[in-house]
Protein backbone atom coordinates (compact mmCIF):
# COMPACT_ATOMS: atom_id res chain seq x y z
CA UNK A 1 0.00 0.00 0.00
CA UNK A 2 1.56 3.34 -1.17
CA UNK A 3 1.79 6.25 0.94
CA UNK A 4 -0.99 8.75 -0.65
CA UNK A 5 -3.72 5.64 -0.44
CA UNK A 6 -3.13 5.69 3.47
CA UNK A 7 -3.05 9.33 3.47
CA UNK A 8 -6.43 9.14 1.46
CA UNK A 9 -8.12 5.94 3.31
CA UNK A 10 -6.62 7.59 6.96
CA UNK A 11 -8.34 10.89 6.26
CA UNK A 12 -11.85 9.01 5.24
CA UNK A 13 -11.78 7.12 8.84
CA UNK A 14 -11.65 10.47 10.25
CA UNK A 15 -14.47 12.12 8.10
CA UNK A 16 -16.94 9.31 8.82
CA UNK A 17 -16.06 9.11 12.08
CA UNK A 18 -16.29 12.74 12.93
CA UNK A 19 -19.52 12.92 10.72
CA UNK A 20 -21.39 9.81 13.23
CA UNK A 21 -20.33 11.64 16.06
CA UNK A 22 -21.45 14.69 15.41
CA UNK A 23 -24.79 13.45 13.99
CA UNK A 24 -25.29 11.76 17.60
CA UNK A 25 -24.68 14.52 18.97
CA UNK A 26 -28.02 15.93 17.62
CA UNK A 27 -29.82 13.97 19.99
CA UNK A 28 -27.18 13.47 22.85
CA UNK A 29 -26.41 16.76 25.16
CA UNK A 30 -22.76 16.45 26.38
CA UNK A 31 -21.69 12.78 27.06
CA UNK A 32 -18.34 13.42 24.78
CA UNK A 33 -16.11 10.85 25.72
CA UNK A 34 -18.96 7.99 26.06
CA UNK A 35 -19.93 8.97 22.56
CA UNK A 36 -15.73 9.13 21.41
CA UNK A 37 -15.45 5.38 23.15
CA UNK A 38 -18.96 3.46 21.78
CA UNK A 39 -17.93 5.00 18.29
CA UNK A 40 -14.15 3.46 19.24
CA UNK A 41 -15.79 -0.06 20.03
CA UNK A 42 -18.34 -0.21 17.28
CA UNK A 43 -15.05 0.26 15.10
CA UNK A 44 -12.86 -1.83 16.82
CA UNK A 45 -15.58 -4.72 16.89
CA UNK A 46 -16.03 -4.85 20.53
CA UNK A 47 -18.63 -4.45 23.01
CA UNK A 48 -19.23 -1.85 25.69
CA UNK A 49 -20.59 -1.64 29.26
CA UNK A 50 -22.03 1.00 30.39
CA UNK A 51 -22.90 1.93 34.40
CA UNK A 52 -24.53 4.74 35.58
CA UNK A 53 -27.70 5.54 37.68
CA UNK A 54 -31.02 5.11 35.57
CA UNK A 55 -32.48 8.15 33.20
CA UNK A 56 -29.16 9.09 31.96
CA UNK A 57 -29.87 8.34 28.46
CA UNK A 58 -27.99 4.84 28.11
CA UNK A 59 -30.86 3.75 25.65
CA UNK A 60 -31.14 6.87 23.50
CA UNK A 61 -27.41 6.75 23.10
CA UNK A 62 -27.75 3.08 21.13
CA UNK A 63 -30.58 3.53 19.76
CA UNK A 64 -29.20 6.67 17.87
CA UNK A 65 -26.54 5.10 16.94
CA UNK A 66 -28.43 2.26 15.48
CA UNK A 67 -30.34 5.05 13.50
CA UNK A 68 -27.61 7.38 12.26
CA UNK A 69 -25.95 3.54 11.07
CA UNK A 70 -28.86 2.69 9.64
CA UNK A 71 -28.34 -1.15 10.90
CA UNK A 72 -31.33 -2.60 13.01
CA UNK A 73 -31.86 -2.12 16.54
CA UNK A 74 -33.10 -4.17 19.34
CA UNK A 75 -33.17 -3.83 23.12
CA UNK A 76 -33.64 -6.48 25.77
CA UNK A 77 -35.03 -5.35 29.45
CA UNK A 78 -33.24 -7.80 31.87
CA UNK A 79 -35.06 -8.65 34.47
CA UNK A 80 -34.88 -11.41 37.32
CA UNK A 81 -37.37 -13.83 35.20
CA UNK A 82 -35.67 -13.48 31.77
CA UNK A 83 -34.77 -16.74 30.25
CA UNK A 84 -32.37 -17.39 27.96
CA UNK A 85 -34.74 -18.50 25.25
CA UNK A 86 -36.25 -14.97 25.66
CA UNK A 87 -32.60 -13.32 24.45
CA UNK A 88 -31.76 -16.29 21.77
CA UNK A 89 -34.89 -17.51 20.34
CA UNK A 90 -36.84 -20.87 20.49
CA UNK A 91 -38.65 -23.55 18.04
CA UNK A 92 -42.38 -23.00 17.72
CA UNK A 93 -44.48 -25.60 16.53
CA UNK A 94 -46.02 -25.03 13.19
CA UNK A 95 -48.93 -26.15 10.79
CA UNK A 96 -48.15 -26.23 7.20
CA UNK A 97 -50.61 -27.88 5.13
CA UNK A 98 -51.69 -30.38 7.62
CA UNK A 99 -47.94 -31.26 8.76
CA UNK A 100 -46.77 -29.72 11.79
CA UNK A 101 -42.74 -29.03 12.30
CA UNK A 102 -40.65 -26.73 14.61
CA UNK A 103 -39.55 -23.28 12.83
CA UNK A 104 -36.92 -21.04 14.42
CA UNK A 105 -37.94 -17.82 16.06
CA UNK A 106 -34.89 -15.68 16.34
CA UNK A 107 -35.13 -13.57 19.34
CA UNK A 108 -34.01 -10.06 19.81
CA UNK A 109 -29.86 -10.84 19.94
CA UNK A 110 -30.18 -11.06 15.79
CA UNK A 111 -29.66 -7.34 15.31
CA UNK A 112 -26.83 -4.92 14.37
CA UNK A 113 -26.89 -3.11 17.67
CA UNK A 114 -28.33 -4.91 20.96
CA UNK A 115 -29.09 -2.98 23.54
CA UNK A 116 -28.77 -5.38 27.21
CA UNK A 117 -30.69 -2.87 29.53
CA UNK A 118 -29.75 -3.77 33.39
CA UNK A 119 -28.09 -6.42 32.62
CA UNK A 120 -27.12 -7.27 36.34
CA UNK A 121 -30.97 -7.42 37.08
CA UNK A 122 -31.18 -10.81 35.71
CA UNK A 123 -29.69 -13.83 37.46
CA UNK A 124 -26.18 -15.23 35.99
CA UNK A 125 -27.96 -18.16 34.10
CA UNK A 126 -29.36 -15.90 31.88
CA UNK A 127 -26.63 -13.25 31.38
CA UNK A 128 -24.17 -16.14 30.35
CA UNK A 129 -26.72 -16.85 27.33
CA UNK A 130 -24.94 -13.63 25.88
CA UNK A 131 -21.08 -14.78 26.19
CA UNK A 132 -21.29 -17.26 22.55
CA UNK A 133 -23.23 -14.25 21.17
CA UNK A 134 -20.70 -11.27 21.92
CA UNK A 135 -17.56 -13.93 21.58
CA UNK A 136 -18.54 -16.08 18.97
CA UNK A 137 -21.07 -13.35 16.96
CA UNK A 138 -23.25 -16.77 16.74
CA UNK A 139 -25.87 -18.52 18.67
CA UNK A 140 -26.46 -22.00 19.64
CA UNK A 141 -30.25 -23.34 19.62
CA UNK A 142 -31.64 -27.14 19.54
CA UNK A 143 -27.75 -28.03 18.31
CA UNK A 144 -27.81 -26.00 15.52
CA UNK A 145 -25.57 -22.94 15.49
CA UNK A 146 -26.84 -19.77 13.79
CA UNK A 147 -24.81 -16.85 12.97
CA UNK A 148 -25.51 -13.33 13.65
CA UNK A 149 -25.06 -10.46 11.18
CA UNK A 150 -22.07 -8.20 11.28
CA UNK A 151 -21.34 -5.71 12.50
CA UNK A 152 -22.78 -7.01 15.83
CA UNK A 153 -22.42 -4.66 18.93
CA UNK A 154 -23.80 -5.19 22.12
CA UNK A 155 -24.18 -2.23 24.91
CA UNK A 156 -24.91 -3.34 28.08
CA UNK A 157 -26.24 -1.13 30.78
CA UNK A 158 -25.85 -2.09 34.53
CA UNK A 159 -26.75 0.08 37.54
CA UNK A 160 -24.58 0.78 40.46
CA UNK A 161 -23.87 -2.57 42.38
CA UNK A 162 -25.38 -1.37 45.44
CA UNK A 163 -28.36 -0.73 44.00
CA UNK A 164 -31.62 -2.79 45.01
CA UNK A 165 -32.48 -6.19 42.79
CA UNK A 166 -28.45 -6.32 41.27
CA UNK A 167 -26.71 -9.25 41.02
CA UNK A 168 -23.08 -9.00 40.02
CA UNK A 169 -21.94 -9.89 36.44
CA UNK A 170 -19.78 -13.13 36.04
CA UNK A 171 -16.14 -12.44 35.66
CA UNK A 172 -15.58 -14.05 32.42
CA UNK A 173 -18.96 -12.07 30.66
CA UNK A 174 -16.99 -8.96 31.72
CA UNK A 175 -13.94 -9.66 30.10
CA UNK A 176 -16.14 -9.97 26.72
CA UNK A 177 -16.33 -6.34 26.96
CA UNK A 178 -13.76 -4.12 25.17
CA UNK A 179 -14.77 -0.78 27.26
CA UNK A 180 -16.52 0.16 30.57
CA UNK A 181 -17.46 3.38 30.52
CA UNK A 182 -19.19 5.49 33.60
CA UNK A 183 -21.86 7.43 32.46
CA UNK A 184 -21.74 11.05 34.59
CA UNK A 185 -24.66 13.22 35.97
CA UNK A 186 -24.52 16.05 33.46
CA UNK A 187 -24.05 19.56 35.03
CA UNK A 188 -26.35 22.59 34.97
CA UNK A 189 -25.90 23.62 31.51
CA UNK A 190 -26.29 20.35 29.98
CA UNK A 191 -29.77 19.05 31.95
CA UNK A 192 -30.93 22.21 30.67
CA UNK A 193 -30.31 21.72 27.36
CA UNK A 194 -31.92 17.96 27.85
CA UNK A 195 -34.76 19.65 29.11
CA UNK A 196 -35.44 22.20 26.09
CA UNK A 197 -34.83 19.28 23.67
CA UNK A 198 -36.89 16.75 25.63
CA UNK A 199 -40.21 18.54 26.45
CA UNK A 200 -40.34 20.89 23.31
CA UNK A 201 -42.40 17.81 21.49
CA UNK A 202 -40.02 18.31 18.76
CA UNK A 203 -38.38 15.40 17.19
CA UNK A 204 -34.85 15.26 15.28
CA UNK A 205 -34.39 14.69 12.08
CA UNK A 206 -31.32 12.26 11.89
CA UNK A 207 -29.08 11.76 8.53
CA UNK A 208 -27.51 8.59 7.75
CA UNK A 209 -23.99 8.94 7.96
CA UNK A 210 -22.94 4.92 7.10
CA UNK A 211 -23.92 1.91 6.44
CA UNK A 212 -22.74 -1.28 8.15
CA UNK A 213 -20.41 -1.75 5.16
CA UNK A 214 -18.86 1.49 5.70
CA UNK A 215 -18.38 0.50 9.34
CA UNK A 216 -16.76 -2.96 8.57
CA UNK A 217 -14.19 -1.44 6.09
CA UNK A 218 -12.78 1.09 8.94
CA UNK A 219 -12.61 -1.85 11.51
CA UNK A 220 -10.38 -3.66 8.74
CA UNK A 221 -8.72 -0.28 8.29
CA UNK A 222 -8.09 -0.39 11.98
CA UNK A 223 -6.38 -3.61 12.19
CA UNK A 224 -3.70 -2.93 9.38
CA UNK A 225 -2.25 -0.16 11.78
CA UNK A 226 0.82 -0.73 12.37
CA UNK A 227 2.18 -1.87 15.45
CA UNK A 228 5.83 -1.82 16.19
CA UNK A 229 7.60 -3.78 18.60
CA UNK A 230 8.19 -1.45 21.21
CA UNK A 231 4.85 -0.38 21.41
CA UNK A 232 3.75 -3.93 21.65
CA UNK A 233 6.36 -4.53 24.67
CA UNK A 234 4.81 -2.01 26.82
CA UNK A 235 1.04 -2.77 26.69
CA UNK A 236 2.68 -6.67 27.61
CA UNK A 237 4.01 -4.71 30.58
CA UNK A 238 1.21 -2.85 31.13
CA UNK A 239 -0.76 -6.22 31.74
CA UNK A 240 1.46 -7.69 33.41
CA UNK A 241 1.87 -5.13 36.18
CA UNK A 242 -1.73 -5.23 37.04
CA UNK A 243 -0.76 -8.73 38.48
CA UNK A 244 0.26 -8.36 42.10
CA UNK A 245 2.67 -11.16 41.64
CA UNK A 246 4.40 -10.13 39.11
CA UNK A 247 8.07 -8.18 39.72
CA UNK A 248 6.79 -4.77 38.09
CA UNK A 249 3.71 -4.50 39.33
CA UNK A 250 3.57 -0.83 41.63
CA UNK A 251 3.23 -1.26 45.23
CA UNK A 252 -0.61 -0.03 45.12
CA UNK A 253 -1.40 -3.27 42.81
CA UNK A 254 0.42 -5.38 45.04
CA UNK A 255 -1.52 -3.98 48.03
CA UNK A 256 -5.11 -3.77 46.44
CA UNK A 257 -5.64 -5.77 44.07
CA UNK A 258 -6.72 -9.49 43.96
CA UNK A 259 -6.66 -10.13 40.30
CA UNK A 260 -4.87 -8.56 37.25
CA UNK A 261 -6.48 -8.12 34.05
CA UNK A 262 -6.41 -11.37 31.05
CA UNK A 263 -4.79 -11.62 27.92
CA UNK A 264 -7.93 -10.12 26.40
CA UNK A 265 -7.44 -7.26 28.24
CA UNK A 266 -4.16 -6.93 26.01
CA UNK A 267 -5.72 -7.53 22.86
CA UNK A 268 -8.47 -4.78 23.61
CA UNK A 269 -6.14 -2.44 24.35
CA UNK A 270 -4.06 -2.61 21.31
CA UNK A 271 -7.29 -2.80 18.61
CA UNK A 272 -8.55 0.37 20.76
CA UNK A 273 -5.35 2.16 20.47
CA UNK A 274 -5.10 1.40 16.73
CA UNK A 275 -8.65 2.90 16.17
CA UNK A 276 -7.45 6.12 18.61
CA UNK A 277 -4.16 6.57 16.44
CA UNK A 278 -6.23 6.35 13.02
CA UNK A 279 -9.13 9.62 14.98
CA UNK A 280 -4.95 11.21 15.39
CA UNK A 281 -4.37 10.96 11.49
CA UNK A 282 -1.56 8.26 12.71
CA UNK A 283 -1.50 4.90 10.26
CA UNK A 284 0.55 3.50 13.82
CA UNK A 285 -0.02 3.02 17.33
CA UNK A 286 1.86 4.77 19.72
CA UNK A 287 2.46 4.82 23.68
CA UNK A 288 0.17 7.94 23.46
CA UNK A 289 -2.81 5.66 22.19
CA UNK A 290 -2.32 3.00 24.62
CA UNK A 291 -2.66 5.44 27.58
CA UNK A 292 -5.67 7.19 26.14
CA UNK A 293 -7.49 3.97 25.74
CA UNK A 294 -6.03 2.43 29.41
CA UNK A 295 -8.27 3.01 31.59
CA UNK A 296 -11.77 2.11 29.83
CA UNK A 297 -10.42 -1.27 28.67
CA UNK A 298 -8.73 -2.18 31.81
CA UNK A 299 -10.89 -0.55 34.77
CA UNK A 300 -13.37 -3.94 34.48
CA UNK A 301 -10.54 -6.73 34.36
CA UNK A 302 -8.56 -5.55 37.49
CA UNK A 303 -10.39 -7.56 40.89
CA UNK A 304 -9.56 -5.44 43.91
CA UNK A 305 -8.78 -7.35 47.07
CA UNK A 306 -10.35 -6.79 49.91
CA UNK A 307 -8.17 -4.43 51.36
CA UNK A 308 -8.84 -2.38 47.86
CA UNK A 309 -12.96 -2.03 48.26
CA UNK A 310 -12.69 -1.44 52.35
CA UNK A 311 -10.41 1.30 51.15
CA UNK A 312 -12.29 2.56 48.34
CA UNK A 313 -9.30 2.39 45.96
CA UNK A 314 -10.72 2.72 42.15
CA UNK A 315 -9.43 0.79 39.35
CA UNK A 316 -9.39 3.53 37.72
CA UNK A 317 -6.85 5.15 40.07
CA UNK A 318 -4.64 1.63 39.87
CA UNK A 319 -4.67 1.69 36.26
CA UNK A 320 -3.55 5.38 36.18
CA UNK A 321 -1.07 4.62 38.64
CA UNK A 322 0.85 1.51 36.59
CA UNK A 323 0.85 4.02 33.78
CA UNK A 324 2.63 6.71 35.11
CA UNK A 325 5.15 3.83 36.62
CA UNK A 326 5.70 2.10 33.23
CA UNK A 327 6.62 6.02 32.16
CA UNK A 328 8.94 6.92 34.93
CA UNK A 329 10.52 3.20 34.31
CA UNK A 330 10.82 4.28 30.68
CA UNK A 331 12.40 7.66 30.97
CA UNK A 332 15.06 6.26 33.70
CA UNK A 333 16.31 3.89 31.04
Amino acid sequence: MDEPDIEARVAQFQATFDAIRKEMHKVIVGQEEVVERVLTAVVAGGHVLLEGVPGLGKTVLVKTLGQVLDLSFSRIQFTPDLMPADICGTNIVVEDGGLRGFQFQPGPIFAHFVLADEINRATPKTQSALLEAMQERSVTVAGVVRQLSEPFFVMATQNPIEMEGTYPLPEAQVDRFLFKLIVAFPNVPQLVSILSRTTAGTDVTLEKTADGRAILQMRRLSREVLLSDAVAEYVARLISATHPDHPDAPSSVKQFVRYGSSPRGAQSVVVAAKVHALRQGRFNVACEDVRAVAVPALRHRIIRSFEGEAEGVSTDTLVGEIVKDLDRVAAAR
